[in-house]
């Protein structure tokens, strides 16, 4: 039976968020309804320049050996290409069909090709779950956003597109100096897509510009209420069947009846600051409701350096970015879906504004993190973890399969660091691992070698073996995570090797045998390290659920 986790404990009841791992197409096919999403949210990986399979970077700032692998095959002409490429042509969406078609003879079979066949059947699916009333916002750079475009057009028809918004993510100059040829880079784009013209929109308002409240509202009542002076002439005239009448000695045609206009007079709310001219309705400063936002979004920045709510995932965005989106584009009890989640902020956002979620990701660390975070944020969350072991038989049971198919046994070794909060090491298709599975980095520049065992052979040798592995690769401490208990001869040899202090006088036993039923219950504080650096903050808990978040400036 599926589990719920509520504030890091689980439950039997019944849930209506949900986080998956695995693949987001198979997910979107096996577990996501017709009809039965109100928003979604997608910020799908394509950049020439970035590996995406990349979560985490050493000290360094170099990016660890042979991390997820997740993507290394996607964004390549490969038979999954193909195969999402005949996906389409069989969909039934003509349309679709013939775009793909097209692109490919354009680009013909290359990485941007094999990207595109890859979302185009994702975004069928998506558009599949989408109610008649939803709408879809698809976050992208300026690599692929044309051709995702058309793609989109060709998805949910011409009519489909209402905006194309401009987010100003970077404060880049463009390095002319350092021989740049093209001006800086600073926009992503989102296109949002509606189902039908009854999509769900609500009007979102930013305060206004306290240079244009000074200009503008530069009145003020005895009480020091200000106000400025609007127009209340009928656009139009008679043509757009605005009544002609006499106010205050001025006949000209207006916007609101006589009736209207009379109860605007009497509420003192109609002005004319001198005989002869034309009077003008006092509005309010405390009754505006600011500037509408349009299409070009500079107010929310990027997450910066110093920013709380940073946590180190690189392609993280803001908190105030998703609640801009899904105020406007969902209502509260609503159902918003991310199938690429990453470091969790849609879910995060949703969870916050009182929707209802689903998340999907393809690694084991990105969702891990995104249980951390929302526990963090949200003790008493509620939500299914799908597609990951919540207790140690069915841990047994990945492993146990991981024996039978290797890909299946660095699942388990992936999961099994998630757990702890490790980092993956080297256990790619592409080398050997070298006896490290997986890093824990502490202090300023200290790092934990982590050795993942999923056998029930286990022995003194490779406690050894794992000393070894310290000693060649300098590293501070060793962690042994075996899902079999170890033997007494294994934990002898462990505290042979004795203890690791830090600068600060800190004591921990160099050699550490956690084992996953240990880590499945105390998580990261399974591993005793001193001054342990997070790879990921710890999320701030959302004290007022209501309040917008920071826009960052």
């Amino acid at each position: 039976m599926a589990r719920i986790r509520i504030g890091g404990q689980m439950s039997a009841r019944n849930a209506t968020n949900h986080l998956y791992y695995g693949d987001n197409l198979s997910v979107l096919r096996e577990h996501i309804k017709d009809e039965s999403v109100d928003l979604v949210y997608l910020d799908p990986p394509f950049n020439s320049n970035a590996g995406y399979n990349i979560l985490f970077k050493a000290p360094d700032g170099v990016s660890a050996a042979a991390q997820i692998e997740a993507f290394d095959d996607t964004w390549h002409w490969s038979d999954s290409a193909e195969d999402a490429y005949a996906d389409v042509m069989r969909s039934g969406n003509g349309n679709a069909a013939e775009m793909l078609r097209a692109m490919r003879s354009f680009l013909g079979e290359n990485d941007m090709m094999a990207y595109l066949a890859m979302m185009a059947i994702r975004l069928l699916e998506l558009h599949r779950v989408l109610k008649p009333t939803g709408s879809l916002y698809l976050h992208c750079d300026p690599t692929a956003s044309h051709y995702l475009k058309i793609l989109l057009d060709a998805v949910f028809g011409g009519r489909g597109f209402v905006n194309e918004i401009v987010w100003k993510r970077s404060d880049a100059k463009g390095n002319f100096g350092q021989g740049a040829r093209h001006f800086g880079r600073q926009n992503d784009y989102i296109l949002f897509y509606s189902k039908s013209g009854e999509h769900t929109f609500n009007a979102i308002y930013t305060d206004l510009d306290q240079g244009y409240v000074e200009r503008f509202y530069k009145y003020k009542d005895p009480d020091g209420r200000r106000f400025k002076l609007d127009n209340m002439l009928g656009p139009g005239g008679a043509a757009n069947g605005n009544p002609y009448y006499e106010v205050m000695g001025v006949s000209r045609h207006w916007r609101y009846s006589r009736k209207r206009m009379a109860e605007l007079i009497d509420a003192g709310r109609v002005i004319q600051t001198k005989p002869g001219t034309v009077p003008m309705y006092k509005r309010y400063l405390d009754e505006s409701k600011g500037t509408p936002v349009g299409t070009n979004w500079t107010d929310i920045s990027f997450i910066r350096g110093w920013a709380e709510e940073k946590l180190g995932y690189p392609t993280q965005k803001p908190v105030a970015l998703l609640e801009r989106i899904l105020n406007a584009s969902s209502s509260e009890g609503d159902v918003v879906l991310d199938p690429f989640c990453g470091c969790g902020t849609t879910v995060h956002a949703a969870e916050k504004l009182d929707r209802q979620w689903i998340g999907i990701d393809v690694t084991h660390l990105a969702i891990g993190l995104i249980e951390r975070r929302l526990r963090d944020a949200f003790p008493n969350v509620h939500f299914l973890t799908h597609g990951v072991p919540q207790d140690i038989e069915a841990a047994r049971d990945l492993a146990r399969r991981g024996r039978e198919d290797k890909n299946y046994y660095f699942e388990f070794e992936k999961w099994a660091l998630s757990l702890i909060g490790a980092q993956p090491g080297n256990n790619s298709k592409k080398g050997a691992d070298r006896g490290i599975d997986g890093n824990i980095y502490f202090g300023k520049t200290s790092r934990a070698l982590v050795s993942v065992k999923a056998g029930d052979n286990v022995g003194v040798s490779m406690i050894r073996d794992l000393v070894g592995t310290v000693q060649r690769e300098k590293a501070e401490i060793g962690i042994f995570l075996t899902l079999t208990e170890p033997t007494k001869p294994m934990v002898t040899e462990a505290a042979a090797a004795g203890q690791f202090t830090d600068d600060s006088g800190s004591s921990v036993p160099k050699i550490q045998i956690v084992t996953v039923e240990e880590a499945l219950k105390l998580r990261d504080r399974a591993v005793r390290l001193p001054l342990r650096r997070e790879n990921f903050k710890k999320a701030a808990r959302e004290e007022d659920t209501k309040a917008q978040g920071s826009l960052g400036l």
